[in-house]
């Protein structure tokens, strides 16, 4: 069977390979560009996409600007529910501080959405766009070619992509199979996520709660409801996941306070493995890679997906560069101005990131004291605290 040539393959049609998809749109038309998404879930299979579940995304002020730029923020705003006010504490111990989007005089600190509708709105927009859907269809080989790759898929087609863009998750062994090692860092702690109903409104508050065992947060959803993130240590996982509801609720009671009232209902809860990751090789001619494919952190300061749709915009920036210098999008030189353009915003997020989940997780004499006043003098450090919620906000990078 003959190879078919594309410029541009996206192995991944998640949140990820979506954005970036709908982010090439005006390339595609000014540039008559050919980009192909191969996706192994079958499209409308509910629960079948892994991004697409039950989870919500914390989406920062900064990120707001990008899906403006995709022109689908309008639609995305219709369940985004905004977050205005973070109050960050520690369970034993006095000290807190609070971030308020008045800090920096913008409407918002960011907002929550459901993953599974913002999946449904990238993959709404990319049905009316000019590319080639491989879905469902996996890619069995990838392998070097002379100018890109060869990709081979189970649904039997072959396509010669100048540049492909691994946007697979963490999971796949195509980085493995292309050389490409990856860095992980176990933290020793699972994440339950489910969604809770309280009896008091939130008004737009989000909490981030640092106790022995782990970080809790809550973030605001649409009405009464919340997004849960509880890290437990493994072996205390399996009997938190085995609660009834009211016993469930009760320790997340005893944990959180009765900051929101009471809560009172708990949706279906699902835990999932912690650490920390990153591909030593993020790009090569004629390869990309973005996403969880690329680098994971911990939840706890929810960077994971602006980190990754920053790196989609700073790859797309790259390409239109590229194009407009006459160059194709997968040569050295795109590439190089990507990695140049991710590599501060990458390493600082995930050090800091690493960095707040190892200060919390001490636990030596006085330590709970220290921590509690370092959180109440920054507190009071207005020109600090300002510049680190920009930063957090994805609204200055550099």
């Amino acid at each position: 069977m003959s190879e078919t040539p594309v410029d541009i393959a996206i192995i991944g049609g998640g949140l990820v390979g979506a954005s970036l998809a709908v982010a090439l749109a005006p390339l595609i038309e000014r540039h008559r560009l050919r980009v192909a998404v191969i996706e192994a879930s079958e499209l409308g299979a509910t629960g079948a996409q892994p991004s697409f579940d039950e989870r919500s995304s914390a989406i920062a002020y900064g990120s707001r600007a990008h899906f403006e730029a995709l022109g689908i923020w309008s639609e995305l705003a219709t369940r985004a529910a905004p977050i205005h006010d973070i109050e960050v504490s520690q369970r034993g111990a006095m000290g807190r501080t609070h971030l308020s989007s008045r800090d920096v005089g913008t409407p918002s600190l960011g907002y929550v959405l459901p993953n599974a509708f913002l999946g449904q709105v990238l993959h709404e927009r990319l049905s009316h766009m000019s590319i080639d859907w491989h879905c469902p269809a996996r890619v069995e080989t990838i392998a070097p070619a002379v100018g890109g790759h060869r990709l081979t898929l189970d649904n039997g087609c072959e396509l010669h992509a100048g540049l492909t863009v691994l946007a697979d998750g963490g999971r796949s062994g195509l980085k493995a199979s292309l050389g490409i090692d990856t860095d992980r860092h176990d933290y020793e702690q699972h994440a339950l996520i489910a969604n809770v109903e309280t009896t008091h409104e939130h008004q737009g508050r989000a909490f981030e709660r640092f106790t022995q065992e782990g970080a809790m947060a809550l973030l605001p959803l649409m009405q009464r409801r919340m997004a849960l993130i509880w890290t437990r240590p493994p072996e205390k996982i399996d009997a938190t996941l085995a609660l009834s509801d009211d016993a469930f609720l009760q320790a997340l009671q005893s944990h959180m306070g009765a900051r929101l009232g009471r809560f009172q209902r708990v949706g279906t809860r699902h835990v999932y493995p912690l650490s920390m990751s990153r591909a030593r090789e993020q790009s090569r001619p004629h390869l990309a890679v973005l996403g969880n494919a690329a680098h994971a952190i911990h939840p706890v300061a929810g960077q994971g997906f602006n980190l990754a749709l920053r790196g989609v915009m700073d790859l797309s920036a790259a390409i239109e560069a590229a194009l407009e210098a006459g160059r194709t999008p997968g040569e050295a030189p795109t590439m190089a101005d990507f990695e140049q353009r991710r590599q501060s915003d990458r390493d600082l997020i995930m050090q800091a990131s690493d960095t707040l989940v190892r200060l919390f997780g001490l636990e030596l004499p006085g330590i709970g004291g220290a921590r509690g006043a370092a959180l109440g003098l920054f507190n009071l450090a207005t020109p600090l605290k300002r510049a680190l919620i920009r930063r957090a906000m994805g609204l200055a990078r550099h």
